[in-house]
């Protein structure tokens, strides 16, 4: 990890910039729990995605593409922030655990700097359509940390009132309604589930076309295939998959991205706009590939919610014609932590952050540039507040484990004094241990470890480079009744 604490070169410099020095659109299309196994790019014979298959084939495919988490809010927050969860203090609280329920009092601390506000700062116009899942109070809300619209919902689509009831109270009643909001504004409560992805989708083309004279950066956090057991899809897509639910839910998210690919190239501005598609994590349940009701990881180990690597790596396409080499694929090693001083060093935007982040310039590998290689050398797999595992390279290394933990990939309940390394790049599927064969490399991994545990800490002890996250006193919900 190194801050950054100086401004990067414009990219005006290198020659990058398009005509009359407007920098390049940014999409960023996120799907909730969707697996790497999940789509046809990826090796799925079950889900039929065309469109994706077009954007593979029209630009680049990225198979080492990691989120920093297993779960939602902390990889929203490493994506936002260019941090680790646990630089901001979004990786667990102690009133909600790893993700943020409704009517929190915790969320993204203001003094974080985002993505969007990054790029408002050099004149983007910025918007959000869909889930946010950094906070629910006034002050944690999208339109606080530089995006000027926000359309969607405030956390995932499960926590309804009625998962709601008999976890928390609130002036005598439960979790509220799902809302639907506008900017700050609740629009419907509860929002139809349904109908998500596409009212999504044409509000993100709508908008579109209203920002095609000026630099913008969509960012588009759907709702599905999302958390519940049985996902949603609207009416032209319900029962046609042959995936039930889960299939139904992925191929309309297939159809959505391909109507904003569309719509760029309709509004010429295919060659001006760079589209990020993926996931936040991998899929809840990696069951076997014949039958994957809630979404396959193949041929990664595990499953989401975990440090398992089919948690952590998630599906990757980027799409930029003209600039990105059609039908190329990565396997450089690329996080969305990386997503912050990448995009700023696409857009030429200085980053004058005044605080330690983690991401990395990883331009040349997400758009075939040059040497085509990513900095990044090094991963950290957290859960929560415990430092589980650690990649360098190919090799991944699972820490031994003092006391039993319930969501361990490996060694589940039980406590093990023995690590775990395997080779990523010659056993994706995470089988042999070589731990005792290759010592020397567990040894080195051992030593990223301590340096982690050292900054970002590890099962209660302080790291150094830890900050709070936001809070407020008395959090309300955003809507009290049906």
């Amino acid at each position: 990890m190194r801050p950054i604490l100086a401004a990067l070169c414009w990219l005006a410099c290198s020659g990058l910039l398009l005509a009359a020095d407007r920098p390049p659109n940014f999409v960023i299309l996120l799907c909730d729990n969707l697996g790497y196994g999940d789509t046809q790019p990826f090796g799925s014979a079950l889900h039929r995605t065309p469109n994706l298959n077009r954007m593979a084939q029209e630009g680049r495919k990225l198979t080492h593409f990691y989120s920093s988490a297993g779960v939602c809010t902390p990889s929203r927050a490493s994506l936002m922030t260019g941090c680790y969860a646990q630089r901001v203090g979004l990786h667990t609280t102690p009133r909600d655990g790893q993700v943020l329920r409704p009517v929190s009092p915790f969320g993204i601390h203001q003094d974080e700097t985002t993505i969007a506000e990054l790029l408002r700062g050099r004149g983007y116009a910025t918007t959000i359509i869909g889930k946010w899942h950094l906070g629910d109070q006034p002050e944690f809300l999208p339109t606080r940390h530089g995006f000027d619209s926000f359309f969607g919902i405030p956390y995932s689509d499960d926590m309804t009132r009625d998962r709601g009831r008999g976890r928390i109270e609130f002036d005598g009643d439960r979790w509220p309604p799902l809302p639907l909001m506008e900017d700050e504004t609740v629009l419907e409560a509860p929002v139809d589930r349904n109908l998500l992805t596409k009212r999504y989708t044409e509000r993100a083309l709508d908008y579109i076309e209203a920002n095609a004279d000026r630099p913008f950066f969509l960012y588009l956090p759907h709702a599905m295939p999302g958390s519940e057991r049985e996902p949603f899809a609207s009416e032209a897509y319900l029962g046609k998959s042959r995936n039930g639910p889960w299939g139904d839910a992925v191929e309309e998210l297939d159809w959505s991205t391909g109507r904003i690919l569309d719509k760029l190239v309709e509004t010429g501005l295919d060659q001006r706009t760079l589209v990020l598609w993926t996931s936040d994590n991998g899929a809840p349940l990696a069951a076997d590939v014949e039958s994957p009701v809630r979404g396959s990881n193949q041929p990664l180990h595990g499953r989401g919610y975990t440090t398992a690597e089919g948690a952590f790596r998630v599906p990757a396409i980027v799409w930029w014609p003209g600039t990105i080499p059609a039908g190329s694929v990565s396997d450089e090693l690329v996080s969305m932590i990386d997503l912050l001083p990448t995009l700023a060093a696409l857009s030429g935007t200085p980053v004058t952050v005044d605080r330690a982040i983690d991401g990395l310039d990883v331009s040349d590998a997400l758009i075939g540039r040059g040497s085509a290689r990513s900095p990044r050398e090094t991963l950290y797999y957290y859960q929560q507040d415990e430092l589980q595992a650690v990649r360098s390279g190919p090799w991944k290394l699972f820490l031994p484990l003092e006391s039993p933990g319930g969501r361990h990939p490996h060694f589940g309940e039980r406590p093990s004094d023995q690590p775990l390394l395997f080779n990523l790049a010659e056993g994706p599927g995470s089988r042999k241990n070589l731990a005792t064969e290759r010592s020397d490399i567990a040894e080195r991994l051992l030593e990223v470890a301590r340096q982690a545990r050292s900054e970002l800490g590890d099962r209660g002890v302080q790291g150094s480079g830890q900050r709070p996250p936001g809070r407020v006193d008395s959090p309300l919900p955003a809507v009290l009744s049906e």
